[in-house]
């Protein structure tokens, strides 16, 4: 087997894993590298061995077909405090754009997010999760992705009771999965952009202009 182009395939694995945020099978990367199965596996052996290193803050967890990069289990104390630092802040408006896709269009694929924001969504649904905005479950129709649905605690921050009260959502109800916007009476329409996030809502923090605009 080519070495030169194992490392190859293993620093482009490595980006993959690392813009993700979340597990990728490997025939996924496979198919997104143009690369065996075989190619990924050697791949990501050389990886996991990178990682391995004292000085690496990351690690490489496997959980059957599936890939994953994770931070150093002996850095949680720093991590944690990231993490609560996070969950203190104000949302950002790239975070709140994200929440107003999901609960207007969940269930919905980060890809599904990706491609109405037009930007990479993995740290706004990082941030979300942490804050137990939303959930990430398996995506029924395709194992090699999760979907992304609102959660009680974000119902809980806007005030409302489901999110058939958030504004519009009759008809601005889009369900990524069918493709189509859905009206009360079954009627089906053309799906309409996913509004910005409901600020007028009680409950919902408004966005700062001092706050620190997220990238994605």
């Amino acid at each position: 087997m080519d070495q030169t182009r194992i490392s190859d395939i293993a620093s482009k694995t490595e980006s993959l894993l690392f813009l993700s945020g979340e597990p990728l099978d490997v025939a996924r990367i496979a198919e997104l590298l143009s690369a065996d199965v075989g190619e990924v596996e050697a791949a990501l052996k050389t990886v996991a061995e990178r990682c391995a290193a004292p000085e690496s803050g990351i690690r490489l967890i496997r959980n059957g077909e599936s890939a994953e990069l994770v931070t150093k289990a002996e850095n949680a104390d720093v991590v944690g405090s990231l993490v609560a630092a996070d969950r203190e802040e104000t949302l950002g408006k790239a975070t709140m754009e994200t929440l107003a896709v999901v609960a207007y269009r969940g269930p919905v694929t980060r890809a599904g997010i990706d491609a109405i924001r037009g930007v990479n969504s993995s740290f706004a649904l990082r941030n979300l999760l942490l804050r137990g905005l939303i959930e990430r479950r398996p995506n029924p129709f395709d194992a090699r992705e999760y979907e992304y649905v609102p959660a009680f605690r974000m119902l809980e921050t806007l005030g409302i009771g489901s999110v058939e009260e958030l504004p519009e959502y009759a008809s601005l109800r889009f369900d990524s999965r069918l493709g189509s916007a859905e009206k009360d009476d079954g009627e089906e329409t053309s799906a309409s952009p996913a509004p910005e996030a409901p600020t007028d809502v009680p409950g919902v923090v408004e966005v700062r202009k001092s706050d620190i605009d997220e990238r994605s």
